[in-house]
């Protein structure tokens, strides 16, 4: 049975980590390959394209944060206006009082004591 060195590892994984570089270095460069020159997109290397581009994204980032507003604001529900703080229930304490004397929760002493402190 043969014996492996570590350097035979080595040199093995030199030549398969190389052999795709050197294969690649070989084809034909892009100006080659194209015929269009370096130029991007194969605009000539106008102005527009620097211009338009910024914009474009600029537009898209505020449709984008626009979109996001709205959702928020659609999912959370209506808005209350500013400086309106409305109680959830327009009971009154005499009604909520009432309430209660009709469960029995107090008694009739009880109701007419409160519903004097109460100013009624």
């Amino acid at each position: 049975m043969m014996k492996i060195s570590n350097s035979m590892v080595a040199a093995a994984g030199a030549v398969v980590a190389l052999v795709p570089t050197w294969a690649w270095a070989q084809g034909p460069s892009d100006a080659e390959r194209y015929a269009y020159g370096p130029h991007m997109m194969w605009w000539g290397g106008g102005w527009y394209g620097m211009v338009l581009g910024p914009l474009f994204m600029i537009l898209v980032l505020a449709i984008v944060i626009a979109v996001a507003v709205l959702l928020v604001r659609w999912l959370g529900g209506p808005w209350p206006a500013a400086g309106s703080h409305q109680t959830p229930s327009s009971r009154t304490p005499l009604d909520i009082l009432k309430e209660r004397f009709a469960r029995g929760e107090i008694d009739k002493e009880e109701f007419e004591e409160r519903r004097r402190v109460l100013g009624d």
